[in-house]
């Protein structure tokens, strides 16, 4: 006897036991082989389930692959759903940081203006002695200002919340996507394949690649049939061994009494126990002998094989439920995305909205704060009209106090020239009263003895004079408005 993988051949027959006590034990031995069955049994078993886990993979795989491609088709549709949002949410942070810089600048510049009226003294000779000093800014309401930017800002911090409202729904959104995204992307079991005589090289499997089961359930095959071939062959040498027996004197008794109490399933040996030896030549006898010898040697290689097959086949079994419970893992989470995708898609409707709510309030918003900048802007522009005609205010003093000046010389050099004139006449009035006087008559002319006329200068009634401001400060206001031209 020879196990069904081994290369050796039958050995030349060995010289021939004639003990009784040998072929006995050989018996014995050959007897306790057969409880190997048990492993055969459980091989079939093994195979047996191995086939109905092949089914359950199919159906299991099937009905997965189905639904993760329906999962997947959904998913890219809401991902492009989100990408929408997500772009809106992009555009409208852009719009919003560009508005808060127009808003900052425009805040920077009306400070500075508010600043140079608060920092720049009106002249005191312009004011009544009794107020006390004031600015520029002392004379318009800054209240109005403050107003302008705190609506700015309640318009800017309302589109803020707006726009965190919907990157707050985008993140959520998001998030479900990616759960779903992590449970098809880590659902798919892994395994390797068994070596075996059709294949001795490994691989990974998921829900939608080939199953590894038909390897392995070829792999079982060969060893269950390895195992029943071993298993004949030990049967094979317990008949030889009671034959064998039978043919040896004495041995009768032993072989009917060795052949009961078989493992269960096995009824061999019986028949041959019971029956008359047939006759045998003593070289057929020798030959015998020789054969059982050889195959004695080989029971315990035999057996080997045979529990070395049935551990691999266990371990085997082991991958395939292991495989399974995978794939039913995978499924299960397949079916726990598309829940997950259901529920998604339900509040699919409020996601969408919300970003088409959020585009309204912030074309409201910003449509507010254009509106409010143009009036910032034009209070700015007055702000700074009023601090230019101020500077213009004080050059317009400057030009009308030299129009004085030019004014005074003109009215002293005249009267330089009528005091000299008034001089010269009454000089030629006391000539002539000299000349004539004693012969006229006082009364022939009630004048002739008045003196020449003489006159005085006087301001206009209801006209001021140009209020005394010093040089330095009016050649500082026209260089601010040289500047600003």
């Amino acid at each position: 006897m020879v196990s069904s993988n081994s290369s050796a051949s039958i050995r030349e027959a060995s010289p021939a036991p004639s003990s009784l006590d040998t072929l006995v034990s050989h018996l014995v031995a050959s007897k306790r082989s057969l409880s190997s069955i048990e492993h055969v049994w459980r091989a079939n078993e093994i195979v047996t389930s191995t086939r109905l886990h092949l089914e359950a993979s199919v159906i299991t795989s099937a009905r997965t692959s189905f639904l993760r491609a329906g999962i997947t088709t959904q998913l890219h549709t809401l991902q492009r759903v989100h990408a929408h949002s997500k772009a809106i949410e992009t555009e409208g942070a852009k719009e919003y940081g560009e508005v808060l810089r127009t808003l900052d600048e425009s805040d920077k510049r009306m400070r500075r203006t508010l600043e140079s009226l608060r920092t720049t003294i009106v002249e005191h000779t312009l004011r009544p002695e009794s107020d006390q000093r004031k600015n520029l800014l002392d004379f318009v309401d800054e209240g109005g200002v403050d107003k302008l930017l705190a609506a700015v800002e309640d318009s800017a911090n309302a589109a803020k919340e707006a726009h965190t409202e919907l990157v707050d729904i985008n993140l959520g959104f998001y998030n479900e996507l990616e759960g779903i995204q992590n449970i098809l992307g880590g659902s798919g079991p892994s395994m390797h394949r068994p070596s075996s005589k059709r294949s001795a090289g490994s691989s990974h499997s998921d829900a939608t690649a080939v199953s590894p089961i038909p390897d392995i359930l070829q792999a079982m095959e060969d060893r269950a049939k390895d195992m029943a071939d071993n298993l004949e062959s030990l049967v094979k040498h317990f008949d030889l061994c009671v034959t064998a027996i039978k043919h040896t004197e004495g041995g009768g008794d032993a072989a009917q009494r060795l052949t009961d109490d078989l493992p269960e399933g096995m009824a061999v040996g019986q028949e041959i126990a019971s029956a008359p030896p047939e006759p045998i030549t003593e070289q057929e006898r020798e030959e015998m002998l020789g054969v059982l010898a050889n195959d004695a040697d080989q029971v315990e290689e035999v057996l080997t094989e045979i529990r070395d097959h049935i551990g691999e086949m266990e371990g085997l079994l082991e991958n395939t439920t292991a495989f399974i419970a995978q794939l039913d893992e995978e499924h299960s989470g397949v079916l726990q995305a598309f829940r997950q995708l259901e529920s998604l898609e339900g509040r699919l409707h409020a996601f969408t909205a919300q970003s088409q709510v959020f585009v309204m309030r912030w074309d409201d918003e910003k449509a507010k704060i254009g509106e409010r900048m143009n009036e910032l802007e034009s209070l700015g522009e007055f702000y700074s009209g009023y601090l230019s005609a101020y500077d213009n205010l004080l050059v317009e003093i400057g030009r009308r106090q030299f129009m004085e000046q030019q004014m005074e010389k003109v009215l002293q050099d005249a009267m330089r020239k009528l005091d000299t004139l008034h001089e010269e006449d009454s000089m030629k009035r006391e000539a002539f009263k000299a000349d004539y006087g004693d012969f006229l008559p006082v009364d022939i002319w009630p004048g002739l003895t008045n003196p020449p006329l003489r006159f005085e200068t006087a301001h206009a009634n209801g006209t001021e004079k140009v209020p005394d401001i010093s040089k330095s400060v009016i050649q500082r206001a026209i260089r601010r408005v040289e500047g600003k031209m």
